[in-house]
């Protein structure tokens, strides 16, 4: 249900990283949420740097919420970005074991290429 890639970066190099792999697989940044900066601005105590950017590729969430509205709860796909034992990990949901829970077999294939793609901007954002 999770896919995860780490790398020696460093959650900066990553992030920039991804702010450059998104749009080149023609998906959009719609948000990131710095969890640290948050928390700390709600007067929780929290150290580990994590990113989570909230990405889309409009015409296949069409596609999707064209189907089922109701699919609009597990839009927009989301990538973490945090560090752990020394690597920076990039994790995301499956967006073919989420789709699987609306029962909607006709969209597998949107689901499949979505999640490929975001396979794709994982890895190019975790490569030397």
């Amino acid at each position: 249900m999770l896919i995860k890639y780490s790398t020696d970066k460093t959650v900066p190099e990553v992030v920039a990283a991804l702010q450059l792999a998104v749009p080149a697989h023609h998906f959009g940044i719609m948000q990131v949420h710095n969890l640290k900066e948050t928390m700390t601005k709600k007067g929780v105590e929290f150290t580990r740097d994590c990113l989570v950017f909230e990405v889309c590729q409009p015409q296949q969430a069409k596609k999707v919420l064209e189907q089922d509205m109701s699919i609009s709860t597990a839009l927009p796909c989301r990538i973490s970005v945090y560090e752990e034992d020394g690597k920076t990990i990039l994790a995301t949901l499956k967006p073919t074991t989420l789709l699987a829970m609306f029962n909607a077999p006709q969209l597998a294939g949107a689901a499949q290429d979505v999640e490929d793609t975001i396979v794709a901007i994982m890895k190019q954002a975790t490569s030397a």
